[in-house]
């Protein structure tokens, strides 16, 4: 049950009252402004708690983080501060641009509510923001819905918020991306990030934990719509010393986001990639974060992520690659990460066209280790890698057989300084260097 101290929020009340509506539609207008009048209006100042207790926004529940969210977002920016304590989180916190939200750390804790998923009952039309359910009894206004089917989900599913509802009839905050087909296996389900960031910019999430409460939530889902937290452009965004475990999904996901910057993350336990850098975003940094024992790859590049930094991060024991680099993620900076004991390999570069392949990696001071199968393979035509001063060993496990792998079609490779400790240090599978060469882009 949440409640709104009055006297504690006396302050916003007399922002819209005593100095009228206008004027406080004025501040937000100019805060955060590019060219603002001064660095005053350019970076608001406001400051506002929400906890369980002993806040001026009293709740348990997304509902009172929002409010808090929303509050300082419309003025243009500032900072919420999460108490201690354990947050049901029945749809995702939505972010606002400027605003930065700071827990305590491992005694703050967002913790996704169990999943309910129905069939649908009526095609969920391409641009119709509404859907039609088999069965409405777990669903209910102001919850998070993921909408897809076996056909149509990654881009093509939509994550939104039930905003009314009609017997088995819901309408959405968002419209339907695809054709959402009943013959497809449409289905709805409370599924949506716990944290999460559209088409914003400059926010800040600081010192929190997502619980994903993967024991409740059956349906596992990608990353480009739904993870523990997520970002779609969410441009000069920064996660830093959160904790993501136990979600069904990816850990951390943002997608088309230029310049975000996750820093000290831990990502444990997930269903998905733990750590993904998505799909056309633009110089993305991830620094010294842990990514232990997901389901999937422990970092993952998607498609046209460039000129990105992952540097000191530790990826260990995932169900997938350590790290995986394909589709145009071209001149990237890999250095000093601690890649151990992934199951599907150390560091895979991805089988792509030359149009489409990672060129100029730069792979440096990695240590890579004890992996299964190989250390580091490159394959597709991938161009103008560069791999120096890495330790690439296996420590007498037998898993690691194979140091450094080069596929069919791979072009130059500038190899200096490496140490190699596996049953085949290289394995080289070019053709003759007579045979003619893809292109580089």
């Amino acid at each position: 049950m949440n409640k709104i101290l009055p006297m504690q929020c006396l302050a916003g009340a007399a922002l819209s009252i005593g100095l009228g509506l206008w004027q406080g539609v004025g501040f937000a207008q100019e805060a955060g402004r590019r060219y603002a009048e001064n660095s005053l209006q350019q970076q608001p100042a406001l400051q506002i708690s929400v906890g369980i207790r002993d806040a001026d926004i009293i709740g348990n529940d997304h509902r009172a983080l929002q409010a808090a969210v929303d509050y300082v977002g419309n003025l243009g920016g500032g900072t919420v501060v999460i108490g201690p304590g354990e947050y049901t989180m029945n749809d995702s916190l939505h972010l606002r641009s400027r605003v930065t939200v700071r827990g305590a750390g491992e005694r703050t804790v967002l913790r996704k509510s169990a999943e309910f998923r129905s069939r649908l009952a009526a095609d969920g039309d391409f641009g119709e923001a509404a859907i039609t359910v088999e069965d409405p009894s777990g669903l209910k206004v102001g919850q998070g819905v993921y909408v897809a089917s076996d056909k149509f989900q990654a881009f093509l599913g939509v994550c939104a918020t039930i905003i009314n509802a009609d017997a088995n009839y819901f309408t959405l905050s968002r419209p339907m991306n695809a054709d959402i087909m009943v013959a497809d296996g449409g289905f709805a389900a409370t599924i949506y990030p716990v944290v999460s960031g559209y088409v914003i910019e400059d926010a800040r999430i600081e010192n929190l934990t997502v619980d994903g409460n993967r024991d409740e939530n059956p349906t596992r889902v990608d990353g480009c719509r739904v993870a523990g937290i997520y970002l779609y452009r969410g441009d000069h965004s920064m996660i830093t010393n959160c904790t993501v475990r136990d979600f069904n999904g990816d850990g951390i996901s943002f997608q088309q986001s230029n310049d975000v910057r996750v820093e000290e993350c831990t990502v444990e336990r997930c269903g998905g990639f733990g750590l993904h850098p998505g799909s056309g975003s633009q110089r993305p940094s991830v620094v010294r974060c842990r990514s232990v024992n997901n389901d999937s790859d422990g970092l993952f590049f998607c498609w046209r992520v460039r000129g990105g930094i992952a540097e000191e991060n530790w990826l260990e024991g995932n169900g997938g690659f350590g790290m995986s680099i394909g589709h145009k993620d071209s001149d990237n900076s890999i250095r000093g990460n601690t890649i151990i004991g992934n199951a599907g390999g150390g560091v895979y570069w991805r089988d792509e066209a030359a149009a489409m392949a990672a060129h100029r990696v730069t792979f440096e001071q990695n240590t890579v280790q004890d992996n299964s199968g190989f250390g580091v393979f490159i394959d597709g035509a991938t161009s103008g890698t560069i791999l120096r001063n890495n330790a690439i060993r296996d420590t007498g496990k037998g898993r690691q057989t194979t140091g450094i792998r080069l596929g069919a079609q791979v072009g130059s490779v500038a190899m200096n300084d490496n140490e190699i400790e596996a049953m085949t240090p290289l394995l080289d599978e070019r053709k003759a260097e007579s045979d003619a060469k893809p292109r580089e882009p």
